[in-house]
């Protein structure tokens, strides 16, 4: 099956002189969420400008469905909504009509039961009269993928969507994108929040100084990167670790109450039970164990200090 969206060798290098992307290839799969992270600065905005036509590349090509952004722009936008950072709306308009308006761009005819629906989608029903500048910050966010959302894209994009709001409304948000793909629509979105990305995403991509270092799925990204600890809180405190303990690098701490065992993800733990027969035949009893498990964050943080 053909990727919806296909970048290859894609670069963009400002009159500045400054490279905001080097070299980006990626293949995007219909009905997929794929998030974006990247720290301020990484080229995740740059990238998305170019495959909505809204900036042009210096070096490579994008096809969207097949067809070259540039060459088949009218086709390949007309595919695509986009939610944009900023909150860049006609203050004074209704939200209606600001909808209805967005639509119209696409040259698509009226059509007032697929506003209705969307509206109530994003609960902003109620506030369909309403002017835009009486909203809070979380309905104008979702005016905004409600204007993205106007002339039915196949693709959207979702450049931080939830950047300023509270912990409540991003929940909310999650299960608008989480419904958006389960109607088969595809969806990228760039955010700080690695939460975000935990909780939706199917795959992870990692953009740093304009550079993808890395795409996979989430799951098995987790799995492959992740580490797992296992702590255990020592009966009597210890001055030295044993020999036979010597192969599995445990961390004493310094008052020698607390012994770290760190281990992969996915290990199929049968060495957290030799461990733990070990530590019985060298006499060492504990009174309780505690387990961590690395975070998406964690994963992050350390691929970006590789690349450092």
């Amino acid at each position: 099956m053909l990727p919806i969206i296909s970048i290859a060798n894609l670069s963009k290098t400002y009159a500045s002189g400054f490279r905001a992307l080097k070299n980006v290839n990626l293949d995007i799969k219909a009905g997929e969420i794929l998030a974006l992270l990247g720290p301020n600065g990484a080229g995740k905005t740059t990238l998305i400008s170019i495959v909505c036509g809204i900036v042009n590349p210096s070096e490579g090509s994008v096809t969207v469905a097949g067809h070259d952004i540039i060459k088949g722009y009218r086709i390949t936008r007309a595919m695509i909504g986009l939610v944009p950072q900023e909150l860049t709306t006609d203050a004074f308009e209704s939200v209606w009509n600001a909808v209805t308006f967005s639509r119209r761009l696409f040259g698509k005819p009226d059509d007032p039961k697929l506003i209705e629906k969307i509206l109530r989608d994003l609960t902003l029903w109620d506030k369909k009269g309403s002017e835009i500048r009486t909203l809070s910050g979380g309905m104008k966010r979702r005016l905004l993928i409600a204007k993205a959302l106007s002339h039915e894209p196949r693709i959207l994009f979702l450049d931080e969507p939830t950047a300023g709001v509270d912990i409540e409304l991003r929940k909310d948000m999650w299960k608008i994108v989480a419904d958006l793909r389960a109607s088969g629509v595809t969806i990228i979105l760039t955010t700080h929040y690695i939460e975000e990305a935990e909780a939706i995403a199917d795959r992870v991509g990692i953009i740093h100084n304009g550079e993808l270092i890395l795409v996979e799925e989430k799951d098995r990204l987790m799995k492959q990167l992740g580490k797992k600890q296992l702590m255990l809180i020592l009966r009597k405190k210890l001055d030295t670790l044993p020999e036979r303990l010597a192969a599995y690098n445990l961390l004493l701490s310094e008052d020698g109450g607390t012994l770290t065992y760190t281990y992969s993800a996915g290990h199929d733990g049968h060495s957290v039970l030799t461990l733990l027969e070990d530590l019985s035949a060298s006499g060492i009893a504990f009174d309780d164990i505690v387990t961590r498990e690395s975070r998406l964050e964690d994963i992050f943080v350390q691929l970006v200090r590789q690349k450092k």
